[in-house]
């Protein structure tokens, strides 16, 4: 019989939260188990498996992820909503590295799949900051990829303690938002490449 208050919802913000610490790959049910205080065939009546796990830890991140954006941007256009993107999307990963790297290359198995929803409205925000440049359609989904590849590789890096060279990754971060807005200005300026 599962604990008695114990539910999906608090396994899976208890996994993220372990994950958070751990690494996501270092991920594992026994640890879990002993953090909830229970033994680990009683998370069985929560989560199938592991794999289930990380998936409700994903569609967790994905969710606090686009709240978190989307709190940043709101009421800011153009420079501002990329940097507001930027420094919400930056900031949820180094605060929950375990929990956003449930993320990377997860995706929706239908309509129904939870994860869509968070994932659709992420995507819908940097398309809307994107749109703010004029950013032309064929260019959107190339404009997409830099943005997300941008934001995450410096993220993950500076999550992992990759940025070891004298400076403050602060400024770094701030001269790159300056660096993508020049190139989002003169793209959304010269029309489609």
């Amino acid at each position: 019989m599962p604990r008695a208050g114990l539910n999906r919802a608090e396994v899976i913000a208890a996994g993220a939260a372990l994950a958070d610490e751990v690494g996501f790959a270092n991920l594992a049910l026994s640890p879990l188990a002993q953090r909830l205080g229970v033994r680990t065939p009683s998370l069985y009546k929560h989560v199938e498996s592991l794999a289930d796990l990380q998936r409700g830890i994903a569609v967790l991140a994905l969710t606090e992820l686009d709240a978190r954006v989307r709190d940043a941007m709101h009421g800011h256009s153009g420079s501002a909503a990329l940097a507001a993107f930027a420094e919400g999307f930056r900031g949820y990963i180094v605060d929950h590295p375990g929990r956003y790297a449930a993320t990377v290359g997860v995706e929706p198995t239908g309509p129904e799949d939870p994860l869509g929803q968070p994932s659709s409205r992420l995507l819908e925000s940097m398309s809307a900051v994107l749109r703010g440049y004029r950013i032309p359609e064929p260019d959107m989904i190339h404009a997409l990829r830099t943005l997300r590849s941008t934001f995450h590789g410096f993220a993950t890096l500076q999550a992992g303690g990759g940025f070891q060279w004298d400076g403050d990754p602060d400024d770094s971060f701030a001269w790159m938002i300056r660096f993508l807005d020049r190139g989002l200005l003169r793209l959304g300026d010269t029309g489609p490449s």
